[in-house]
């Protein structure tokens, strides 16, 4: 049985690797100790991997004592990811949900130094108008409650993501999902001071979710992220920048095979080092 007090993993070089959401009745046969209360399961997730993707927010906010709470059962240095509210993301009226982000990122500030990224996800089949886009990223704030916010646009309507879309999140300094996915658009162009990648492949018949050898190679990826560079084998809808300073980047294992992404997050940061 793995040790729930273990000494939590740390990032290394500046990258952290984690999995989308902790609640998965699957994750009690693999991942979680026999056993162990559900309740508990935040606690142990965060002390075998450095991040979590929250994707209860999209469906509907938390109340601040939730997101307290959370908070205070994560290890030192443990970072949430979340995404914002669909209530927010399938508005007809972008530029015109101000308030309701500001009620969002209020509530969730109280992750306190455990708040990383913002998600904000336009899923695909949204319509969604240039100037009024342009408009929405105008509302999201640099930081709440004196810290610092970082956001990461998730467009999933190929016919929206092209250069002027890379060039509007620059200009802001958001980021932009790389997505290793084969339905939804997948660029690796960085538009911002950190990279968030998440990774759609695992195979339920590959106990780590991925091949050891693909591990290697998003091991390698990462660290050139990390270094201000970029992958030269990853797709990409402008032309390659010059080096920059390091960034910090995020690794998610999310979706396709679920039942197997604790193992390949774990599996990536023994690679790294930090597990």
């Amino acid at each position: 049985m793995m040790d729930l007090f273990a000494a939590p993993p740390h990032p290394v070089d500046g990258i952290r690797v984690g999995i989308g959401g902790w609640t998965y009745a699957p994750w009690r046969d693999n991942f979680y100790p026999k056993g162990l209360v559900q309740r508990r399961e935040l606690e142990f997730a965060s002390r075998h991997l450095t991040a979590i993707e929250i994707n209860g927010t999209y469906y509907g906010t938390q109340k601040p004592a939730t997101y307290a709470k959370w908070a205070a059962e994560t290890p030192d240095g443990f970072v949430f990811s979340a995404k914002a509210p669909m209530r927010i993301m399938q508005s007809r009226a972008l530029a015109k949900t101000g308030p309701q982000i500001d009620d969002f990122l209020g509530g969730i500030a109280s992750l306190g130094d455990r708040l990383g990224p913002i998600v904000w996800q336009f899923d695909a089949g949204l319509k969604i108008d240039r100037d009024a886009f342009a408009e929405f990223l105008q509302l999201l704030p640099g930081q709440v409650d004196g810290r610092s916010l970082r956001h990461v646009l998730d467009v999933r309507d190929p016919a929206f993501v092209d250069a002027g879309f890379i060039e509007l999140a620059r200009r802001h300094g958001m980021a932009t999902v790389f997505t290793d996915s084969p339905d939804y658009p997948s660029f690796a162009d960085v538009t911002a001071d950190f990279v968030y990648a998440r990774l759609m492949r695992s195979r339920s018949d590959v106990a780590t979710g991925y091949p050891e050898v693909e591990l290697s190679q998003w091991h390698a990826r990462a660290h050139v992220w990390a270094r201000g560079c970029e992958p030269v084998d990853l797709p990409r809808l402008t032309p390659g920048g010059a080096a920059s300073k390091p960034r910090e980047v995020f690794v998610f294992f999310i979706s396709s095979a679920k039942e197997r992404n604790p193992a390949a997050a774990m599996a990536l940061l023994k690679q790294l080092g930090s597990g």
